[in-house]
């Protein structure tokens, strides 16, 4: 190759990095999509309280008359409190006040960075919004999904050692999380993400709504995934206050899980609240696992073809069987 014609190729890739420089900026900095219909109305019928300087969203309704029964939502991850709108208007019908919040981290609270997030924190952050509820004294139920199941537990061991400003628990339903770290098996960007200092930063810029929404749809059933338009408000949500920017240190949740298992698993096989543990699992291994450790507690069983969101792919199953438990008491 001649002299003239190396510069001139030298020339070509400067021009086409110069252009790929402005390209990449943007594609790292796409803003996030506009809320819709649906998540307007979700917040604006929601308010927000003030955790360690931070704004925690939450929503609350009051519903049966005459009952005096309190529910509390405890989402998953990486979604948020709109998890629950399938089944809100029942859940309203049968008890008097339902209430559930968005995590730090998650929706439409606040996402610090940097943070260490951790379940404790979590916690103390459901125990905060039962305080400023004015809820200290009263018995509440508790219903969670995923990662909400593991927030659940350090509750109840919080409950059932008495430390101060500890939930009083009267009833407590787990559904799809990893609750015995044996039987979890996380994903590979999962994976990534926890355990990779150097990558999760790229790779929490990197993740678009095609790599969300394809490994969100992976944990659905087949026949029961989520329409465009929910998997949308699901990655609008994650999106809020550049929460894709703290997924990996929200992930950290896997690891407190296997380092705090005794904690959490032992508060769940020994805890003092009569007949108050119910689990909704199509895995069959963590069905094994709860009927083997947790003797007493009822188990109910989805359809096969129903996966890891079953208050959303089975809402009437669902409710069927938390119902069923819950007016057993």
């Amino acid at each position: 190759m001649l002299k003239g014609d190396r510069r001139k190729m030298r020339e070509w890739w400067l021009l086409v990095g110069l252009l790929c420089i402005p390209l990449l900026a943007v594609y790292l900095h796409i803003p996030p999509p506009q809320l819709s219909p649906a998540l307007l109305t979700w917040r604006s019928a929601g308010a927000f309280f003030t955790f360690r300087s931070n704004n925690i969203f939450y929503r609350e309704t009051y519903g049966a008359v005459g009952s005096s029964d309190v529910v509390i939502l405890l989402h998953g991850f990486p979604t948020s409190s709109l998890d629950w709108y399938k089944i809100w208007e029942p859940l309203n019908r049968r008890f008097n006040r339902v209430i559930a919040l968005d995590f730090l981290g998650f929706g439409f609270s606040d996402k610090p960075r940097p943070h260490r997030y951790s379940i404790f924190e979590q916690a103390s952050v459901v125990e905060a919004l039962v305080s400023h509820l004015g809820l200290t004294e009263q018995r509440v139920n508790l219903l969670s999904h995923d990662y909400g199941d593991t927030v659940a537990l350090e509750l109840l061991y919080r409950s059932d050692h008495n430390r101060t400003g500890h939930l009083t628990i009267n009833s407590l339903c787990l559904s799809n999380g990893g609750i015995f770290p044996e039987t979890h098996h996380p994903r590979f960007l999962q994976k990534l993400l926890k355990d990779s200092s150097f990558l999760s930063p790229v790779l929490t810029r990197l993740t678009n709504y095609m790599v969300f929404s394809k490994g969100l749809g992976d944990v659905f059933g087949p026949y029961t995934q989520p329409t465009d338009a929910e998997f949308l408000d699901m990655w609008t949500g994650v999106r809020f206050n550049d929460g894709n920017l703290v997924m990996d240190s929200i992930l950290q949740f896997i690891n407190q899980r296997d380092e705090h298992r005794d904690r959490w698993v032992g508060a769940l096989t020994s805890t003092f609240i009569p007949e108050s543990i119910h689990f909704v699992p199509p895995n069959p291994m963590l069905s094994f696992s709860f009927r083997k450790l947790v003797q007493r507690s009822t188990v109910s069983v989805l359809d096969e073809h129903i996966s890891h969101y079953p208050q959303l792919e089975d809402p009437t199953g669902f409710l069927n069987a938390y119902f069923s438990f819950i007016n057993a008491f």
